[in-house]
């Protein structure tokens, strides 16, 4: 699969009323805007025919779902009053845009050195960040958002599936609500976790969709751990961070962890 070849299969897919399809050649990139507002989504050619050649047509699926329920949101407004129970922190690398592509400032906080929280409005299949525009028409505070996201990230559901390499427990969070890196900013289910653990406590986000907690018990699991964080972060489709972090003291601190086995 080529350039030419993934863009002819993405526009054959996307193509539809009211849409402009632009391609940038020299950054090998798709734009899908919306001519209704002005609005769109663009799309690199590269990472989608780097999932492909493992992933083949899932990895099409995937970019044709996120592109048209991503449309369909910016297309419906954003109404926070009366809808509170919407509103959820995200978390997202520290590289993602500060802001919308019209210009206004994403609400954000500082989270770690590798990562930041945004803040979202659900919309069912997918999820609008707040900006500045949203708030003020709105009239809302930001605080006021910040304050509910966070309420209503910990009252999500955190089943576990867990697992036993190499003598070390690994314990996945994969709900695929669109919200399983932000059960890391529950404090209260973080400190749970880390009464039950016996060796070192260890947390990654590598996509939006998963969290993982080691319990390291041993110089063989951050090895593992490593892996596997790789393994998400290329795989997903939102990556934040192939990097882990240390849980000590309700803290979290990146690590960086040298892999020596395969």
């Amino acid at each position: 699969m080529d350039s030419q070849r993934m863009r002819r299969e993405l526009e054959s897919r996307l193509r539809g009323e009211n849409r402009k399809l632009i391609y940038d050649r020299e950054k090998d990139q798709l734009r899908i805007e919306s001519e209704r507002t002005g609005k769109g989504i663009t799309v690199s050619l590269t990472g989608i025919i780097a999932k492909w050649n493992s992933e083949k047509e899932k990895a099409i699926d995937e970019v044709v779902y996120y592109v048209e329920e991503g449309l369909r949101a910016m297309e419906n407004p954003v109404q926070l009053t009366d809808h509170e129970k919407k509103i959820f922190p995200v978390i997202r690398s520290t590289s993602f845009p500060a802001e919308a592509e019209e210009g206004a400032p994403f609400l954000t906080d500082e989270h770690t050195a590798e990562t930041r929280v945004f803040y979202a409005y659900d919309m069912g299949n997918t999820y609008r960040l707040i900006d500045a525009r949203i708030m003020e028409n709105e009239g809302w505070e930001p605080e006021r958002i910040k304050e509910i996201a966070l309420f209503n990230a910990r009252s999500l559901p955190t089943p576990l599936k867990e697992d036993l390499v190499a003598g070390n427990i690994f314990y996945f969070l994969n709900t695929n609500d669109g919200y399983d890196a932000s059960r890391i900013l529950n404090k209260g289910f973080l400190n749970d976790m880390n009464k039950k653990i016996q060796g070192t406590m260890v947390v990654a986000v590598p996509h939006q969709d998963v969290l993982i907690i080691g319990d390291i018990r041993n110089d063989r699991g951050y090895d593992v751990l490593a892996q596997m964080a790789m393994s998400f972060f290329t795989s997903g489709r939102t990556p934040i961070t192939a990097l882990s972090f240390l849980y000590e003291d309700g803290e979290l601190e990146p690590i960086f962890i040298l892999g020596k086995n395969k």
